[in-house]
């Protein structure tokens, strides 16, 4: 802790000493009494005694609490403050799940969803948004920080991805073309569904989950919707639970994926089951977090709270003492 107008409390120190001093000598000076005879019989007495002693304790605590006060006074004008160097946060991202809804796909989906789900309560800020797809793309909700919208549509989605439910229309919209999992188109529809780069300041990214098994001829292929994100700065966090190891025939095809993960400032994770999801959307969170944190700030905090609170007790303590001297 520090005072920011230390000088005053030097200055206001020879204030309050210059009056004392001139205080205590007029207190000497000679002043024409009467004398009274016989005073000692009436001094002698014990009830004067301690009357005098009580006034005399009385007295001092109120000098002491006038002291206190004039003290208390000064410091707290002098401002007392606290520095504190932090870095802020900025929670200002746009995220957009992409869900590739394939059959091989729904369990992790529904993980996925489950995860934001719990994390959208927290959020201040972030808009979120979600696109499902497989042979085309269909945009569920845009970006949209109404987070109570939010939290009820991936409720809605946590119930359609479940392997054992009854309704396939949630689905509507995404086989309108031949093939299944055109990853490359629908990575680029979830790149559009940011506003332009120049219209926007917030930082983005694509939280793209695939089976990343393609099935028919899209029309981007992955490099092409890479380049787009590329192009406005997007990031890529690939899920893939179809990567066992280089050795296979599915772990060679997931270099793609990791290509435009890594390419585009994001990360590429092998799911080994939904289970992991969880631990995985954290460290999402975290790297886009510690990427958008933003310069140091010093910021300079009033503390005038203890040195007010001592003059509060130095007047209460001032009113005791005067009390007890009129008695």
């Amino acid at each position: 802790m520090a005072l920011k107008y230390w000088w005053l409390l030097p200055v206001g120190l020879a204030v309050l000493g210059t009056v004392l001093v001139l205080l205590f000598r007029r207190g000497t000076a000679p002043v024409w009494r009467l004398p009274v005879a016989h005073t000692e019989r009436l001094t002698a007495l014990p009830a004067y005694q301690n009357a005098l002693r009580q006034r005399r304790t009385w007295l001092t605590v109120a000098v002491a609490a006038v002291a206190v006060l004039a003290l208390s006074l000064l410091v707290a004008a002098a401002r007392p403050v606290t520095e504190r160097t932090s870095i802020p946060e900025q929670l200002n991202r746009d995220i957009i799940l992409c869900l590739d809804v394939s059959g091989s796909m729904l369990d992790t989906d529904e993980a996925i969803v489950s995860v934001f789900s719990t994390l959208v309560a927290n959020f201040k800020g972030e808009r979120i948004g979600l696109t499902i797809f497989d042979s085309t793309a269909v945009t569920v909700f845009p970006l949209t920080d109404d987070y109570e919208f939010v939290a009820n549509e991936l409720k809605i989605a946590q119930k359609a991805l479940n392997p054992d439910a009854s309704s396939f229309d949630y689905f509507t919209g995404t086989y309108e073309a031949p093939g299944s999992s055109l990853i490359g188109d629908g990575l680029a529809s979830c790149i559009n569904g940011f506003p332009a780069a120049a219209q926007s300041q917030r930082s983005r990214s694509v939280i793209f989950a695939t089976d990343n098994l393609l099935a028919g001829k899209p029309l981007f292929s992955l490099a092409e919707a890479t380049t787009l994100a590329q192009k406005d700065k997007i990031r890529i966090y690939s899920l893939n639970p179809n990567d066992f190891g280089m050795e296979t025939f599915l772990g060679k095809a997931a270099q793609g994926l990791k290509t435009t993960s890594t390419s585009t400032g994001g990360a590429y994770f092998a799911l080994e089951s939904e289970s992991a999801v969880p631990g995985i959307v954290q460290k999402v969170q975290a790297t886009e977090a510690a990427l958008l944190k933003g310069a140091p700030q010093r910021s300079v905090l009033d503390q005038p709270g203890w040195a007010l609170g001592m003059a509060l007790l130095s007047l209460l303590m001032m009113g005791v003492a005067g009390w007890r001297l009129r008695r």
